[in-house]
């Protein structure tokens, strides 16, 4: 490009913009000036003409390169991106608990060389967003999301951070539940507890992994027990972490001692059957309590026998939801009983039936001559089988048959379960509808074992199984909270979250941090929550 120059009469000078191209002259050995295209006056130069002659030979050479003939360069340089609006969503959940405070009260009297509630708090979240080990947890926070920390975090800030936690698990656990109950106003009349199991993976026992009854289906490692009490709106009150071997029965005392001192004494404890006992009854009494339990209707007790035989109309309260109250004993034997009968549970447990009488039909016929010794193992392993086993009998002779009197028996339980309650203010249909919400702790032990990967137990020290529970613990609270206030499922809302990412530009200048544009779903899910959006920029570093 050049340009040439041309003084007019009146003095003034125009100046004309022209394409060229140097051509060597063969005759005299130097170059001359070829003209190619004439723009035209400076002045009135066509602008648009030249923007598109430019964007049409930047087509032949790399965007960089066309920036460097244009004499610019890259404003900024893209870095990296990660994940931000998850752990934003539940950092704010965390503030909003106060949990920050609760661990700075507790930090009054330590001194550390690292942020120690920011190394909780990542446990906590990577549990809920990307659950890893306590190494994959450090790499986690510097490279695979932006969780907003001040400071680096090491793997031995967490294992320090785990250590603290521990050590002051009770104030801590008391502080949270508080803080939730006032928050959101929680109705803790009513109380849902509920064990399980989860395993470690080692053969070894020690005082805390014990081989026991396996709900993981893992009997043949070590595990430990843990007891849960979630409120009706399926919040966790608090956990508890037993040995493996810890009977159901045997953890009621010591759920209603720990919390004596929270003031939950006066409530109304749901449990299953497995905690139904003379002395837990006793213990759930204790000043002033109350319970609902369920109660095993195949046992031998008196009272039950005597509550399901009792004669009288169900009277239907809900859809496949009927109910029949019983009262067995006077006095101080007093008992309360409700039946509760779903039709639609009842047409189940008779189906399922047939199919097992007629497997056991079938098996019986292929078995042939009970004498022959080839038999024998086949025929104890069919005697002890769990469903099958209770519907046969073995004659003098050692034939085998269906126990018809067991049939009569199990159809006249089909659709039943037997509950039995201490509160006589509540209703059958409020002590019935009452234990079907038991299922909000199955659905909290669901969402530990598999959301946030409770299991299996990698752990050495039984400490850090503590802690690690613990961890757990405060991880499921911020996501039932997250769930009861938005309506949606925490595998719904994760991933929607985590679309709004963080990116990292770089110039000369220095660095900027700066978030992608929120769908409408994020914002409907913090406008739920009642979160502010995060900023657009959230950093600015300038070079010096």
């Amino acid at each position: 490009m050049r340009t040439i120059s041309r003084k007019n009469k009146d003095g003034s000078t125009t100046t004309y913009v022209q394409l060229a191209h140097n051509v060597r002259d063969p005759r005299s050995g130097f170059a001359r000036a070829r003209v190619l295209y004439t723009f035209g006056r400076a002045d009135y130069l066509d602008l648009g003409a030249i923007r598109r002659l430019v964007r049409s030979l930047c087509r032949f050479i790399s965007p960089e390169d066309a920036l460097e003939a244009q004499g610019s360069t890259p404003a900024l340089r893209f870095i990296k991106s990660a994940p931000l609006g998850g752990a934003y969503l539940l950092r704010h959940l965390w503030e909003r608990l106060g949990l920050q405070t609760v661990l700075a009260k507790a930090l009054k009297k330590r001194d550390f060389g690292f942020t120690v509630e920011w190394a909780i708090f990542a446990m906590v979240a990577n549990r809920a967003l990307a659950p890893d080990s306590k190494r994959g947890v450090e790499e986690w926070v510097s490279e695979d999301v932006s969780l907003g920390n001040p400071e680096p975090i090491s793997l031995q800030h967490l294992y320090r951070a785990m250590d603290f936690l521990l050590e002051h698990e009770e104030s801590i656990r008391k502080e949270v539940f508080f803080a939730t109950a006032d928050l959101f106003n929680l109705e803790v009349d009513l109380l849902f507890f509920d064990t399980t199991t989860t395993y470690a993976e080692c053969e070894e026992e020690d005082d805390l992994r014990r081989y026991g009854h396996s709900k993981d289906s893992r009997p043949d490692r070590p595990q430990i027990v843990i007891g849960l009490a979630v409120t009706k709106e399926g919040l966790p009150v608090r956990c508890w972490v037993l040995p493996g071997n810890t009977a159901d029965m045997a953890t009621v005392e010591r759920v209603k001692s720990d919390l004596r001192g929270w003031k939950l004494s006066r409530c109304i404890w749901v449990m299953d059957r497995g905690m139904s006992s003379e002395a837990n009854r006793i213990v759930l009494q204790k000043a002033g309590g109350h319970y609902i339990l369920g109660e095993k209707l195949r046992d031998s007790w008196a009272a039950h026998k005597e509550a399901l035989s009792f004669q009288g109309r169900r009277r239907k309260v809900r859809e496949n939801l009927e109910v029949k109250e019983i009262v067995v004993g006077d006095g101080e034997r007093r008992r309360r009983f409700v039946l509760v009968y779903n039709p639609e549970q009842a047409k189940k447990d008779r189906a399922t039936r047939e199919k097992t009488l007629k497997r056991i039909e079938e098996t019986i016929l292929a078995l042939g001559d009970p004498e022959v010794a080839s038999h024998k193992k086949a025929v104890c392993a069919l005697l002890s089988h769990r469903s099958m086993g209770r519907y046969i009998r073995q004659t003098k002779t050692g034939k085998l048959r269906i126990n018809q009197a067991k049939v009569q028996e199990e159809e006249s339980l089909d659709g039943k379960y037997l509950l039995s309650s201490s509160d006589d203010t509540l209703s059958p249909e409020d002590i019935a509808l009452a234990y079907k919400q038991l299922m909000e702790v199955e659905r909290a032990f669901r969402t530990l074992k598999t959301t946030l990967e409770l299991r299996p137990l990698y752990h050495r020290k039984e400490e850090r199984i503590r802690a690690h529970v613990l961890l757990c613990y405060l991880s499921l609270l911020l996501v039932r909270i997250a769930e009861r206030e938005t309506g949606e499922t925490w595998d719904r809302i994760r991933p929607i979250m985590d679309r709004c990412h963080l990116g990292e530009f770089s110039s000369k200048d220095g660095r900027i941090f700066q978030r992608t544009e929120l769908s409408s779903e994020q914002v409907n899910i913090l406008n739920r929550l009642k979160l502010a959006q995060p900023p657009s920029v959230t950093n600015v570093r300038i070079s010096a």
